[in-house]
């Protein structure tokens, strides 16, 4: 199978079956036809699959969630370039902490994200005095760090993204100024994009907040190992996070099966199509 991802190294996401452009996260798992973004069934922060963040007893996680360990070994390398600028970069290993570790490394701006396996990634910004402010099931909320985490670990990201950081106060503020918010006074489809735009302040963070004419500036280049690589082709930023995180849940194992699935059934149309 390597040398079938070796073989798949660029693609356009046009070429491929595409999924919902809206984003938002159904509770059905069944695949779905859209314009956006490749190889997607779900994402968005409807929120992030950690559902019942609302009812935060140990009794509520235990019956909502069977969580799987983090495994750092099925996480995707990954890169972000806008036209040819690095805007993001993730390299494998970075560490995990428990939620009562995190409370002593945060700095108040700070992002955070909380991973487990099978489950997009959360994230948050750290406001202070042990809480963050999130967006989960289209609501904008301002808990606890250690309920947030719902005993995922996690880890502080804020060299992730390669844009200039406002100053801690002003990402704190941008936060805080949108508690409450919900359903259709948000602009961003997932935890990812708002904590980003808080501590970035970039529109391409919110929905609409590029217009699309067709061209496609944005490469996300999956690295599989030092010699195999894959570069898929978006239109915005918001599309390539959305297709990221989506990678994130499902893992680098399953990333790749689907790379060589389509290779193979691409192979066999146009074999057809030569025959006749």
């Amino acid at each position: 199978m390597g040398n079938q991802v070796e073989k798949l190294t660029h693609l356009n996401y046009a070429e491929v079956p595409t999924s919902d452009p809206n984003g938002f996260d159904p509770d059905d798992d069944g695949p779905r036809i859209g314009v956006s973004y490749i190889f997607s069934n779900d994402d968005g922060d409807d929120d992030d699959q950690d559902d019942n963040l609302d009812h935060f007893s140990s009794v509520n996680r235990a019956v909502n969630h069977e969580e799987k360990p983090f495994d750092p070994q099925d996480e995707l390398e990954c890169a972000i370039y806008y036209r040819e600028e690095c805007v993001y970069e993730r390299s494998t290993g970075a560490a995990t902490h428990s939620a009562e570790s995190l409370l002593n490394k945060c700095r108040p701006g700070d992002l955070l994200e909380f991973v487990a396996t099978g489950q997009y990634p959360h994230w948050a910004v750290y406001v202070g005095d042990f809480q963050v402010v999130h967006l989960h099931r289209a609501e904008i909320k301002n808990n606890f760090l250690t309920d947030v985490s719902q005993g995922k670990k996690g880890r502080i990201v804020n060299g992730l993204y390669r844009y200039r950081a406002l100053p801690p106060e002003v990402i704190v503020r941008n936060a805080l100024d949108h508690v409450g918010s919900r359903d259709r006074e948000l602009y961003w489809r997932n935890s990812e994009c708002f904590a980003a735009w808080c501590r970035f302040g970039k529109r391409e963070f919110k929905i609409g907040g590029e217009i699309r004419i067709g061209k496609q500036p944005y490469r996300l280049k999956l690295l599989f190992s030092e010699k195999k690589s894959h570069v898929l082709e978006f239109q915005s930023l918001e599309d390539v996070i959305m297709e990221k995180r989506r990678n994130d849940q499902i893992g680098k194992d399953a990333v790749m099966q689907e790379l060589a699935n389509h290779l193979n059934t691409t192979h066999e149309i146009k074999e057809e199509h030569f025959v006749n």
